[in-house]
């Protein structure tokens, strides 16, 4: 049965430059509520426990609930529930007031806590209130993104760890070969770094599965030969979901279109071959 979404309460949600949420909603006669956050399970997957947060009394009929920097979750999409009271199975929220205003003011590598934990309130495409989640150890965030002619150049920011002598940037195609390709990476010695990565290096790699289906590259950054990879993303800002709202134009190299874009989970990818 569908939820009938004029009923439903609305939550207002501030998160600090910390990480930490602050859930506030109206109540009128509410006794002992509750926020329950709800990771959304993965396509065939089992519904797994949620976090959850007790309201408390603010002023009349207003009741809030503060989600602390500490626990972390884990990285993916909670919706928010309202519990009424024990044993209550919960009612979806409503967004209200947003104010993420604080995450736009970014974060600075080597004074932010390892592993780099992100939550941005939003509303789903069927109007209700979620949070969505990362937490990445390292991270190499996207500050700029710019397309010239047949390259595009990256400049970006390493948290979680340091760029060593011997850092590069490869772009591994998704499917069963893997094939990769490296970038050339600079870096000042310490967090910052920046590349541009040739679309013409893809160019006879793309139809992986015949037909002239199209090619998908990702981009990791590796700090140091011997060291973990970081996946390439934009997630410090106020945008949960990045891939339709920012679009970049496409380049024509010998009649193939190549782009880049954003993947669900604000991720930087390359396609190869797409038809528009």
């Amino acid at each position: 049965m569908s939820q009938d979404r004029s009923e439903t309460p609305r939550a207002d949600c501030l998160v600090d430059e910390e990480g930490r949420l602050t859930t506030t909603v109206r109540l009128p006669g509410a006794a002992h509520p509750g926020l329950l956050l709800r990771p959304r399970p993965k396509k065939g997957g089992p519904q797994e426990p949620g976090h959850r947060l007790e309201l408390r009394p603010l002023a009349e009929h207003h009741w809030r609930a503060v989600l602390e920097p500490a626990p972390l979750l884990a990285e993916g999409r909670w919706d928010a529930y309202l519990l009424e009271g024990p044993g209550d199975e919960g009612e979806r929220l409503r967004p209200g007031l947003l104010d993420l205003r604080a995450l736009q003011r970014g974060r600075t590598p080597g004074r932010t806590p390892t592993p780099l934990a992100v939550r941005v309130p939003y509303t789903t495409r069927d109007g209700f209130l979620a949070v969505r989640t990362w937490l990445r150890a390292p991270h190499a965030e996207v500050d700029t993104l710019r397309v010239r002619d047949d390259a595009m150049t990256v400049r970006g920011r390493l948290f979680g760890a340091r760029l060593a002598d011997g850092a590069t940037v490869r772009l591994v195609r998704r499917g069963a070969d893997r094939a990769v390709r490296e970038s050339p990476l600079h870096h000042d010695g310490g967090h910052g770094f920046s590349l541009t990565a040739d679309y013409r290096d893809l160019l006879d790699e793309r139809g992986t599965g015949g037909g002239g289906r199209p090619a998908y590259w990702d981009l990791h950054l590796h700090p140091a030969p011997d060291g973990p990879r970081a996946r390439l993303g934009r997630l410090l800002d106020d945008v949960a979901e990045r891939k339709s709202v920012f679009v970049y134009p496409s380049t024509d190299l010998d009649g193939t279109p190549v782009r880049p874009y954003y993947t669900v989970d604000n991720d930087l990818a390359v396609v190869v071959g797409e038809a528009r």
